[in-house]
């Protein structure tokens, strides 16, 4: 179980995460000059250095976004630049991606976040600017929202890369995607001209995922357990039944993938943020349902997660119990038995904070900050100049066997992600400001 600290603030964090952001320009500057765009995206580091692996170009967000993120911390223009250059002479073919569930994650991360610097006066204003973001936000959400299928009985989902029948969890954080463009007044046209409301796609997306994702302990099968999250839900598509779990990433259908979860975690918590703030009516059903998936998700973390806040990549890992009372006590990312995944921690503890302050409840908020100091010492943070990664010991794919294994162990360990570099930056950056008065972050400013 997670040992929070009921002392933390935000402000005490400040000095780590200023160290942080020092360590981040280098990792960043180092990926930009090495780094050829015929390679594809970065998304995993091998002895140290990043490396594409083709299943989807979902990380390439991530690496722009990053650079994006540390101006907004640092004010240093040489970042925005870059951000900005990038995102023009990169992005354009992922917002109109019609084979991804993934716009959320690439175009918010860097047409988005270039979008809020305007509007909240960090950018010079540029109205041609303005509309440029505007529009490829407008177009992702609709983009990704056209990916859908119905389920027997009403409502529907945004599917995977998988097909049709497959609903991933991690959608749940790229509906930010269908959030911003609704915000800025979009809608999907289809057959006949049809107006179809992103809104309306978005809050059936999160209620078939609070359904069918998520577990309440209410006997739905023999491993139910209250906030277990499952990575994929499959549908028959000849009449929209659900048929069963599964998993890609994780170990099972019946264990629950850690950074699944706290892919739940975050994007509900998100969405209530957002929610929060629209003046359409009838949305008490879909917020109550996103509620109660984000307590459980969250109380699921902190109860099958070591003391120091960072989880093995999957709590049903079939190793776990070579490690002994392994929740008891800091996780070892250099153990010979299962990986931890530092990238899962970094998700999960933002979503713990916003769900914290959504609720007016301080554990959560002191249990993300808890986390994240972990995160912002060794062995987490990469200080080595010689690693591109920032964020040490996250896992891409245990099962496919993906990610690097140094030489004279049995696990993998000591190398960063994408999705896990950004989410530590966004989760200090959300921090910083909260320590320091400043405007709250969120992804629709």
């Amino acid at each position: 179980m997670v040992k929070v600290d009921q002392a933390i603030t935000p402000a005490s964090l400040g000095p780590a995460i200023e160290r942080m952001w020092q360590a981040s320009a280098t990792k960043i500057l180092s990926l930009e000059q090495a780094w050829q765009p015929s390679q594809g995206s970065p998304v995993f580091t091998v002895e140290g250095k990043y490396t594409s692996r083709g299943w989807t170009e979902w990380t390439q967000g991530f690496q722009f976004g990053a650079a994006i993120l540390q101006f907004d911390s640092t004010g240093d223009t040489e970042f925005l630049e870059m951000g900005r250059s990038r995102t023009l002479e990169l992005m354009a073919s992922h917002v109109t991606h019609i084979g991804v569930h993934d716009h959320g994650f690439n175009n918010v991360s860097t047409y988005g976040n270039l979008l809020r610097l305007l509007r909240e006066g960090r950018i010079a204003s540029n109205e041609w600017e303005q509309n440029f973001y505007e529009l490829a936000l407008k177009a992702t959400g609709a983009v990704q929202a056209a990916r859908w299928s119905t389920i027997h009985g009403g409502g529907g989902y945004i599917y995977s890369f998988n097909g049709p029948h497959s609903l991933f969890v991690d959608t749940i954080r790229s509906l930010r995607a269908l959030a911003v463009a609704h915000r800025l007044g979009h809608v999907l046209s289809g057959e006949n001209d049809e107006r179809i409301s992103l809104l309306d796609r978005l809050s059936q997306h999160a209620e078939a995922t609070a359904k069918y994702s998520v577990y309440y302990g209410d006997g739905r099968d023999s491993y139910d357990v209250r906030g277990r999250a499952v990575h994929e839900a499959i549908f028959n598509r000849n009449d929209g039944r659900f048929r069963c779990p599964s998993s890609q990433q994780g170990y099972s259908p019946f264990t629950t993938w850690t950074r699944g979860l706290s892919w739940a975690m975050l994007g509900f918590a998100e969405q209530l943020e957002f929610f929060n703030t629209l003046a359409e009516p009838g949305l008490d059903a879909v917020k109550a349902t996103m509620r109660k998936a984000a307590e459980a998700t969250c109380d699921f973390y902190l109860a099958n997660t070591p003391v120091c806040g960072v989880p093995y990549w999957d709590t049903g890992a079939p190793n776990l119990h070579r490690l002994g009372d392994y929740l008891d006590r800091p996780a070892d990312p250099f153990n010979d038995w299962e990986p931890v995944d530092s990238s899962a921690a970094a998700i999960g503890a933002q979503g713990l904070i916003r769900l914290g302050g959504y609720l007016n409840n301080d554990t959560y908020t002191r249990a993300g900050l808890t986390i994240l100091r972990t995160l912002l010492s060794e062995p987490y943070l990469s200080m080595a100049p010689s690693h591109q990664g920032l964020l040490l010991h996250a896992v891409y794919h245990r099962p496919n066997g993906w990610d690097h294994i140094p030489p004279g162990r049995k696990v993998p360990c000591g190398e960063s992600c994408m999705w896990g570099d950004y989410h530590l930056r966004e989760l200090a950056l959300l921090v910083e400001r909260m320590g320091k008065g400043k405007p709250y972050l969120t992804f629709w400013a």
